[in-house]
């Protein structure tokens, strides 16, 4: 009878035992680790009554993902950041044509969209959109108004993730923006010039396309007049700093407005295929393109925010040319006019290990024929260190397969970085400067730079708004490197004024004062 009594007891036990730990188990996919996770949850308890991919009747996307797109709203301090106008495409807009920055000393507020991605607040949005923002807050779709703590931002590809205390909402279900067809019908869902929800369609009308727009910042000053004379005479190019930023938009004609940016670009099947970015306009307003993030690489830089709170990247190693049939730069010598030209390999990464070398011709990436950078800067974008890529090189006319394995981001120079330097004060300007760092002028691609250390209340920085952080390039035109430059150059001015040219990560300023 004991011994009955004793395995009676063990079996409620051992079954007590793994209900709690199949409970923990659920429990734990309930919750989710990335992205993917948290969707295959929440769509295989709520799936999606599709449509025909071809189909223009968009009544069941449309429903689909309105809920899940948001309405993001953002305030600046008074004191100065650049936020050019009302809306967060300011950066688009001065790009295409909406003029220069201007330093403010008012208020600043602006809005664009977001994109619900998981039931328990994860938004994903644009960095610029978020960006320097002192307050983020989320409008849902039931006129709800939540403030936003922001998870992470990614300049490089102007993606952000911010996050709600909020749970049950309705989630926009990711898609797979490597199916994306020129062609395909597309819906750009937000929340255009402060409009509620707003659906457009459109079709997909490119690819990988590249604008410029996000690395513009990280393109370094224009040619010198001595740079220009030595390229005539060597056929070399200048050096810049590499840009790191990822372009691979994918192209649309459906309408996309200042406050679009951050929301949803879908398929007829209300799957998330990009994020919109930007607009390709001389107004300011929609005429005809817009530009998408692809899903995919959004994707990446969710996840590596969620795991880690930054992205983690992996590079090559190289720098290289987009080849075509126009005249080449005489440093190139190869007849080919497609693939990527690389006219440097990295020392001790990734591809030099490999065996790549100055010279060759990137032709595949992953089997995948390659004819510009962003058809391999957003493959390799989703990668992270010690992935591996297969790269198809074109070496002395026959083709080679290798094996790069992707390390991370190059440590800058550590003395560089961390030695600290004096900031000397000048006194007419009512700020302390020191000199910017290689690390510094690396990432905003510059050559000279003065990095504004402190400001004096009532003198004469704060009164035009300059804050702490900006970095100043030129005084009256020359280039300064040094306080005692800054000093040097004060007295030139130009009809009583002082023309000062700065860079943030935000973007380039030019602005005067009088000279006093």
């Amino acid at each position: 009878m004991k011994k009955i009594l004793g395995i009676t007891v063990l079996a409620a036990f051992i079954g007590g035992a793994a209900a709690i730990g199949g409970y923990k188990l659920f429990e734990r996919n309930q919750t989710g680790n990335t992205i993917s996770e948290k969707q295959n949850l929440y769509f295989a308890n709520n799936p999606l009554k599709v449509t025909s991919a071809g189909s223009t009747d968009f009544v069941q996307a449309a429903a689909a993902v309105a809920p899940g797109v948001v309405h993001i709203k953002t305030t600046y301090s008074a004191s100065g950041k650049s936020q050019g106008s009302s809306s967060p495409f300011d950066m688009m807009e001065d790009f295409f044509g909406g003029g220069g920055r201007q330093m403010q000393r008012q208020p600043r507020a602006a809005s664009g969209s977001g994109v619900i991605i998981s039931q328990d607040g994860y938004i994903v949005t644009n960095n610029h959109v978020v960006e320097n923002a002192e307050k983020v807050e989320v409008v849902l779709t039931d006129r709800r108004k939540v403030e936003a703590k922001v998870i992470g931002r990614d300049p490089n590809t102007d993606l952000a993730l911010i996050k709600v205390n909020a749970t049950g909402l309705p989630v926009v279900k990711m898609g797979n923006s490597d199916n994306v067809q020129v062609g395909e019908w597309v819906l750009a869902v937000g929340f255009p010039l402060d409009l509620n929800t707003t659906v457009t369609a459109g079709i997909v009308s490119a690819k990988n396309r590249s604008i410029g727009i996000i690395g513009r910042e990280q393109q370094g000053n224009e040619i010198t007049e001595e740079e220009y004379r030595e390229y005539q005479r060597t056929g070399k190019r200048p050096e810049r700093p590499a840009n790191t930023s990822i372009e691979s938009f994918i192209q649309t004609d459906a309408a996309i407005n200042p406050g679009n940016s951050g929301g949803a670009l879908v398929n007829a099947n209300g799957e998330l295929v990009g994020i919109n970015s930007a607009i390709a306009s001389q107004s300011g307003y929609n005429q005809g393109y817009g530009f998408a993030i692809p899903v995919n690489l959004a994707r990446k830089i969710v996840d590596d925010f969620m795991k880690y709170g930054s992205v983690k990247r992996g590079y090559i190693g190289v720098s290289f040319v987009p080849l075509s049939g126009d005249e080449k730069p005489a440093d190139i010598k190869t007849n080919e006019i497609s693939g990527l030209y690389v006219n440097d390999v990295v020392a001790k990464g990734g591809a030099e290990a490999a065996g790549l070398k100055s010279g060759d011709v990137i032709k595949k990436v992953d089997g995948v024929v390659i004819n510009d950078s962003p058809d391999l800067q957003e493959r390799v974008g989703r990668l992270n260190p010690g992935d591996k890529v297969k790269l198809t090189v074109l070496r002395d006319g026959a083709l080679k397969d290798y094996m790069v394995t992707l390390r991370g981001e190059p440590a800058a120079n550590s003395a560089s970085n961390t030695a600290a330097t004096k900031a000397v004060e000048v006194s007419k300007l009512g700020a302390t400067f020191a000199p910017a760092t290689p690390a510094q002028k690396s990432k905003l691609g510059i050559n000279s730079g003065v990095v504004v250390t402190s400001v004096t209340t009532g003198k004469a920085f704060d009164n035009i708004g300059v804050e702490k952080g900006l970095i100043i390039t030129k005084v009256n035109g020359q280039p300064v490197s040094t306080v005692a430059e800054v000093q040097k150059a004060l007295p030139q001015t130009r009809n009583g004024m002082i023309n000062m040219s700065g860079v943030s990560a935000q973007g380039t300023f030019n602005f005067s004062f009088p000279a006093q």
